[in-house]
C-alpha cells in the first residue's frame, strides 16, 4: 500500500460512489421520465408517481445512512484526537477548534500535532490548510 499523503488521502468506495449513486441517479431520471409520459394515462399515473416517490425515498435513505456513519466517525475522531492531545500535552484540545479542523489534524504526526493544533486554533486555519501544513503525515485508512 502506498504511503498516505495530502495528494492521495481522499478515499472513494467504488460500490457506493461509482456504482450505487450513479445507478440511483439513472433510476431517478427514469422514474421522472416515466411519470412525465404517464400524464394523461390515469391507469399508469398512480404507479409512475409511486415509483418516483419510492426512488426519492431510497435516495434519501442512502444519503442519510452515509451522513449518519460520517457523523459517528467524526465523533470518534474528535474523542481520539482529544485523548491524543491530552496524552502528548497534558491538556485537552482548544475548544475553539471545530470538528472539521480536528478531523484534519488527525493526519499530523505526534511530533507536529500539538503545535499545529495550537496554530489551527489561534489562526482559525481551514481544514485544507491544516492538511497542507502537515510535514510528517500520519495515515488514516479507516475513514471512508
Amino acid at each position: 500500500m502506498e504511503t498516505q499523503s495530502y495528494a492521495n488521502h481522499k478515499q472513494s468506495v467504488t460500490s457506493y460512489h461509482r456504482v450505487l449513486l450513479p445507478l440511483l441517479v439513472v433510476t431517478l431520471i427514469g422514474a421522472g421520465v416515466n411519470l412525465y409520459l404517464s400524464i394523461g394515462d390515469h391507469q399508469r399515473l398512480y404507479s409512475a408517481s409511486l415509483i418516483l416517490v419510492v426512488t426519492i425515498s431510497v435516495i434519501g435513505c442512502v444519503l442519510l445512512m452515509r451522513l449518519f456513519a460520517l457523523k459517528a466517525q467524526d465523533r470518534a475522531i474528535r474523542a481520539e484526537e482529544n485523548l491524543r492531545h491530552f496524552v502528548l500535552t497534558g491538556k485537552l484540545l482548544d475548544p475553539r477548534l471545530d470538528v472539521r479542523q480536528i478531523i484534519a489534524l488527525r493526519f499530523a504526526s505526534d511530533g507536529e500535532f500539538p503545535g499545529l493544533a495550537q496554530r489551527a486554533s489561534t489562526e482559525s486555519l481551514k481544514p485544507d490548510l491544516i492538511k497542507r501544513a502537515i510535514k510528517s503525515w500520519r495515515a488514516d485508512t479507516y475513514r471512508v
